[in-house]
């Protein structure tokens, strides 16, 4: 009786280290992406020739500077309708490699952005003159997920 005990325990001992083995081989059908830092914007009407103007110059002459630092892999401007006067029409995304790379490079962008763009006050007085032009409706982090084949 001891022993069969004794077997019944080594029985169930391989039984359970051999489902934790298979469920430590289940393969996922995706894998994490890169991250995406995605700025809602409401272009103020009218004023489309203007905040478009300040992106293709200060603000893309800060990512293609992030860029070529290589803080950034890609950025992204997309124009969308408005469904209402409180919606946006504006996108600004730019993707990090993933999330650490983007919270572990965040001194190094200050500093890049203190010599592509100007000092703090000089940022600053910039935000308050974009003000007239566009309201920032919200500002999302989102990881991209890679769908695999099974």
């Amino acid at each position: 009786m001891k022993n069969m005990n004794k077997v019944a325990i080594v029985i169930g001992a391989l039984v359970l280290s051999m489902s934790i083995s298979i469920s430590a081989q289940v393969k996922r059908p995706y894998h994490n992406g890169s991250a995406w830092q995605i700025s809602f914007i409401q272009i103020k009407p009218g004023m489309d020739a203007a905040y478009l103007n300040y992106l293709a110059n200060d603000w893309k002459r800060e990512r293609e500077a992030l860029k070529k630092d290589g803080q950034i892999v890609s950025y992204k401007v997309i124009q969308t309708e408005g469904h209402s006067g409180t919606d946006f029409n504006l996108l600004l995304m730019t993707e990090y490699r993933d999330l650490a790379t983007m919270e572990a490079n965040q001194s190094k962008a200050d500093a890049l952005a203190q010599q592509v763009i100007g000092t703090d006050e000089k940022q600053m007085q910039g935000y308050r003159e974009r003000l007239a032009i566009r309201e920032v409706l919200g500002t999302r982090l989102a990881r991209e997920i890679v769908l695999e084949p099974k």
